[in-house]
C-alpha cells in the first residue's frame, strides 16, 4: 500500500457511535485528571492546620508539582510519537492515578510533595496526549467542537472533587486522604482500552500504512453500518514518511513561531488559571474565612467550569479560535480583578463562576487551537513543548503569589494574576495566526473537490 489516505478518510466521517465512545473514553481521563488537578488545593487549609504547613510551603510544593507538568508534558510528546497515541493515553492516566493513590499514605508535606510532583507529571502528560489524540482522529468540521465537548463532560471533574472536599477535608484529621483516593479512580480508563482505536495518522506518518489501512477499514466499516454508505474521500498527498521529530526541529521558522506563540498562551493561561485555582482555598482561609467556608465557596464557583466549556463548544468551529481566546482572556481577567477586590460572600461565588467558566472555556479553545498551527510531523513535539512551557512557568507563579501576599496583600495576588490574563489575550490578538479558512478550505475539498489534489495545510 502506497497510501493509507488517513487524514481525508477520517475527514469524510459522519460522527457516530465511534466517535461518541472515544469521546466518552477520553472525557473519563479528562474528568479525573481535572478532579485530581486541585487536590493539594482543596486540602492545603487543613494541612496548614494538622501538620503546620506554611504559605510558603504550600507554594514550593505547588510550584515543584509544575516541574513535574513541564516534564510530563515534554516526555508525552516523546511516548505518543514512539508508542502511539492511544497507548500513549492509557499509560499517562494510569501513571497519575498510582501517584495519587500513593498520596493517600503521605506521611508528612515532603512526601506528599513528591507524590504530587509523580502525580501532575502524569496529569500534564495526559492532556497532552489527549487533545493529539483527538485532533487526529475527528473530522477537521467538527474536532474543535469535540475537543470543547470532552472538556465539558472532564471538567465536571473540579466541581465534584471540590464538593467533595467540602464535605470530607473538615470532618476529621484523616478524611482530606479520600480526595486523593477519589483522585486515583483514572485507573479505570484501562477498562475501556479494547474498544479505543490506535490514530491512523499516527501510523501514516510512520510509513505504515498497511496497518493505518486496517484500522481505518475498521472504523469505516462500523460508521457505515450504522450511517450508511460512506462518500469517497478526497485523493492524497503524497508524503514521506515521518522520522522521529528532534528537538532542534521546533527551532525552524516553521515550528519555531508557533511554538513561541503557544508558549505565551500556556504560559498565561498556567499562571492565571492555577493563580486562582490553587490558591484561593488558601487565601480565603488566611483572610479569616473558615476553612469550611473556603473551601465550599470555590466549590461553588468551579460549578461554572462546564459551562465555559460547552460555551466554547458552541463557538469554536462557527469563528475564528484566535479571537475567541483573546475576548475570553479579557473577560476573565476583568471577572478575575473583580473576584479580588470583594470579600462579600455573595460576590467572590459570583465572580469566581464567571472566571471559572470564561477560563474553561479558554482551556478548551486552546486544545483545539494548538495542534492545528504544526503538520503531523511536529504536532505532538510542538504540542507537548509548548504545553510543557507553560506548565514549567507556574514554578515560579506560587512562589510569586506568595511573595506578593506577604508583601503586599491579598488583592495585590489578583492584580498580578488579571495582568497575566490581559497580556495574553494582546499577544494572542497581536500574533495569533487564524486557522478557520484552513480548516473551511478542507471541509469544501471533502464536499465538492473530490477531484482535487488533496488539502494544504498542516490537517
Amino acid at each position: 500500500m502506497q497510501h493509507a489516505n488517513a487524514l481525508n478518510r477520517l475527514n469524510r466521517l459522519p460522527i457516530s457511535r465511534f466517535h461518541k465512545f472515544t469521546l466518552f473514553a477520553v472525557s473519563f481521563a479528562y474528568f479525573f485528571e481535572f478532579a485530581d488537578i486541585n487536590s493539594f488545593a482543596t486540602t492545603a487549609p487543613k494541612l496548614i492546620k494538622l501538620w503546620g504547613v506554611t504559605v510558603d510551603q504550600v507554594a514550593y510544593v505547588t510550584s515543584l508539582s509544575f516541574v513535574g507538568m513541564f516534564f510530563g508534558s515534554v516526555i508525552a510528546s516523546t511516548i505518543a510519537d514512539r508508542w502511539g497515541r492511544k497507548n500513549a493515553l492509557v499509560l499517562t492516566t494510569v501513571w497519575f492515578g498510582v501517584f495519587s493513590f500513593a498520596a493517600v499514605f503521605s506521611w508528612d508535606i515532603v512526601s506528599l510533595g513528591v507524590f504530587r510532583v509523580l502525580t501532575s507529571a502524569g496529569l500534564s502528560a495526559m492532556t497532552v496526549v489527549a487533545v493529539i489524540y483527538v485532533n487526529e482522529l475527528y473530522p477537521a468540521a467538527n474536532r474543535g467542537k469535540y475537543q470543547a465537548y470532552a472538556i465539558v463532560i472532564g471538567i465536571c471533574g473540579t466541581p465534584v472533587t471540590n464538593l467533595i472536599a467540602s464535605v470530607v477535608v473538615p470532618l476529621g484529621e484523616w478524611e482530606w486522604r479520600l480526595v486523593y483516593l477519589w483522585g486515583a479512580l483514572g485507573v479505570l480508563l484501562v477498562l475501556f482500552t479494547r474498544r479505543l482505536r490506535e490514530s491512523p495518522r499516527w501510523y501514516e506518518s510512520r510509513g505504515e500504512h498497511a496497518k493505518a489501512d486496517a484500522v481505518l477499514r475498521e472504523i469505516e466499516a462500523q460508521v457505515a453500518g450504522e450511517k450508511g454508505p460512506l462518500p469517497e474521500p478526497a485523493p492524497p498527498i503524497e508524503e514521506a514518511p515521518v522520522a522521529k521529530a528532534p528537538l532542534r526541529l521546533l527551532l525552524k521558522k516553521k515550528y519555531l513561531l508557533p511554538t513561541l506563540l503557544l508558549t505565551v498562551l500556556w504560559v498565561t493561561q498556567t499562571i492565571g488559571f492555577f493563580g486562582y485555582s490553587s490558591w484561593a482555598p488558601t487565601l480565603l482561609a488566611k483572610e479569616g474565612f473558615s476553612v469550611e467556608k473556603s473551601v465550599f465557596y470555590v466549590a461553588l464557583t468551579t460549578v461554572g467550569a462546564p459551562l465555559g466549556s460547552y460555551l466554547a463548544a458552541l463557538v469554536t468551529d462557527r469563528f475564528e479560535r484566535k479571537w475567541c481566546l483573546v475576548a475570553f482572556g479579557a473577560v476573565i481577567a476583568l471577572c478575575g480583578l473583580f473576584y479580588g477586590l470583594t470579600f462579600d460572600p455573595v460576590l467572590i461565588v459570583v465572580f469566581g463562576f464567571l472566571v471559572n467558566m470564561f477560563e474553561r472555556g479558554y482551556t478548551a479553545l486552546g486544545y483545539a487551537y494548538s495542534p492545528e498551527l504544526f503538520d503531523t510531523r511536529g504536532r505532538s513535539l510542538g504540542t507537548g513543548v509548548s504545553y510543557g512551557l507553560g506548565r514549567l512557568s507556574n514554578a515560579a507563579g506560587p512562589l510569586i503569589v506568595a511573595a506578593l501576599y506577604n508583601g503586599s496583600g491579598y488583592r495585590s495576588v489578583f492584580f498580578f494574576i488579571a495582568g497575566t490574563w490581559l497580556a495574553g489575550a494582546v499577544v494572542l490578538a497581536v500574533f495569533g495566526p487564524r486557522t478557520r479558512q484552513a480548516r473551511l478550505g478542507r471541509v469544501a475539498v471533502e464536499r465538492a473537490g473530490r477531484g482535487l489534489t488533496g488539502v494544504s495545510g498542516p490537517g
